[in-house]
C-alpha cells in the first residue's frame, strides 16, 4: 500500500487536477486515483460512484473516513479500478472477522515477488522434515512446541509471498482468483 501511495501522489498532480487533501491518505481514494491514470472516467468522484454502483456522497464519505465501506463496496471498488489489493487491505485492516487472521500484504514488481517467493521456499525441505517428525506421533510435544512455531512462522511467510504474487497477477496479467 506504501508503494501505491507513493505512485499516485504523482497522478493525483497530473491527472485530477485539484488534490481532496482530506482523503489524501484514504486507500479507497488513492484506489480511484490510480484507476483514473488509465481511465479518466474515475477523476470524476461522481463518474466512478456511477460505475462501482453507489451514490457519490457515500462514496465521497468512504473516501475522506466518515464511514466504513461495505464488502461488497469494496468488491466492486476493487474490481472498478483494477487493484483486487484494496480487498486485502479491507480484510486485514477493517473486517471485523479478518483483522488478526489476514495479513496486509504489498504488491512489489514482479521480479521482487518472485524473488521473495523463492526465498521463503529455500528451506521448505527442512520444514517438511520438521513437521513429519512433530508429527509422527500425533502430537506436538512440549519440547516440539519451538520447533512447530518456527514451521508455522515460515508458512505464514510462504502464505504472504504467494498471496502477494497472486495479487500481481490478478492486476497485471488479470488472472482470475
Amino acid at each position: 500500500m506504501v508503494q501505491l501511495r507513493n505512485q499516485i501522489g504523482e497522478v493525483i498532480r497530473r491527472k485530477m487536477g485539484k488534490k481532496a487533501t482530506k482523503a489524501a491518505d484514504n486507500v479507497y481514494y488513492l484506489a480511484r486515483c490510480e484507476a483514473a491514470e488509465k481511465n479518466e472516467d474515475f477523476s470524476s468522484r461522481e463518474k466512478a460512484a456511477e460505475i462501482i454502483g453507489i451514490d457519490r456522497t457515500r462514496l465521497a464519505r468512504i473516501e475522506l473516513d466518515a464511514i466504513m465501506p461495505y464488502p461488497e463496496e469494496v468488491k466492486a471498488m476493487a474490481e472498478a479500478y483494477n487493484t483486487p489489493e484494496l480487498c486485502n487491505s479491507y480484510c486485514a485492516k477493517e473486517c471485523p472477522l479478518g483483522k488478526g487472521m489476514v495479513r496486509e500484504v504489498n504488491i512489489d514488481d514482479f521480479d521482487r515477488l518472485t524473488l521473495k517467493v523463492l526465498g521463503s521456499l529455500k528451506d521448505i525441505e527442512e520444514i517438511r522434515s520438521s513437521l513429519i517428525s512433530i508429527s509422527e506421533d500425533g502430537e506436538v510435544q512440549e519440547w516440539e512446541r519451538e520447533d512447530f512455531q518456527k514451521i508455522l512462522n515460515s508458512l505464514d511467510k510462504i502464505s504472504s509471498n504467494a498471496n502477494a504474487l497472486k495479487l500481481w497477477a490478478m492486476k497485471n496479467i488479470k488472472i482470475k482468483e
